[in-house]
């Protein structure tokens, strides 16, 4: 596998829970355990997520609202899949949120083993819904409602939360949400480790909202995208004070993400930088 960036000195990123059985859904927390901080580990010469645990991934940030995560077994997945983003091999899973030409392609590679889309896109459908299982990944999504492009209605179901599990690590993308969770779609999540997040602030929503979105859905680690320079981040970051957030700001848009080792407090992990391309 080749990688945009070489994988030294690279923040590794963990928390100390009992590994369980991945289910329709992630298992929930066990709590009152102790849990260590970020540390910072060399991973030269790794090309793919590896070591004892199956619960871990290495997550690379590609721009906009893609990320690309590899498991210890070689699968591939790129989220937010534009048919722009991305890099090295063709990805094996990708997956489309919405369908705005930023966030979607009609034209995916060839060889790829899942073309995943969050909307309802055939005719009779009402929502879609995914469940896939290659090697070591496993992939669902959540529907959420979504506002028209122009005339600012609602479309039902219009946007995927997708969920990634890696053993017992398991990953969520919030696509172009624009409204709070309900319970509904809190148990359809379940645990969630790491949670990515677009803090544009207008687009989607605005960024009060979405600390709220964190708060309901209580990560270990937050990684933002969908935003375009600095400034946004920080505004986020003051929104985020009340949550006692760490924030961690990668010189590399690369990490390794091992559940057995997650932060203590939740943390931020700015991968994008100070612009999100």
């Amino acid at each position: 596998m080749s990688l945009r960036h070489p994988l030294a000195a690279l923040l590794a990123t963990v928390l100390t829970v009992l590994a369980g059985p991945v289910l329709a859904r992630c298992s929930q927390n066990v709590a009152a355990l102790d849990r260590p901080g970020v540390r910072v580990a060399s991973l030269d010469g790794v090309p793919l997520a590896a070591g004892n645990s199956p619960s871990r991934a290495i997550i690379t940030f590609l721009g906009h609202s893609s990320y690309q995560i590899d498991t210890p077994q070689g699968v591939r997945a790129i989220t937010d899949y534009n048919g722009v983003n991305g890099f090295g091999r063709n990805p094996d899973i990708v997956t489309m949120n919405n369908a705005h030409g930023t966030h979607f392609t009609d034209d995916p590679e060839d060889g790829i083993a899942y073309v995943l889309r969050g909307w309802p896109s055939r005719p009779g459908e009402t929502e879609a819904k995914h469940d896939v299982t290659l090697k070591d990944m496993k992939v669902w999504n959540v529907p959420t409602n979504a506002r028209d492009w122009g005339s600012n209605a609602a479309r039902i179901n219009g946007n995927s939360i997708f969920i990634f599990a890696i053993g017992d690590l398991c990953i969520a993308h919030l696509g172009h949400l624009h409204h709070r969770l309900t319970k509904a779609h809190l148990d359809e999540l379940g645990r969630i480790d790491v949670l990515m997040v677009p803090i544009d602030g207008s687009y989607t929503m605005g960024q009060p909202l979405m600390v709220d979105v964190v708060k309901q859905i209580q990560p270990r680690m937050v990684l933002p995208m969908h935003y375009w320079g600095r400034s946004q981040v920080e505004r986020f970051q003051g929104l985020m004070q009340p949550l006692d957030a760490d924030f961690v700001w990668p010189d590399r848009r690369t990490i390794e993400v091992v559940r057995e080792d997650l932060p203590e407090k939740l943390t931020v992990v700015v991968l994008g930088g100070d612009g999100g391309d």
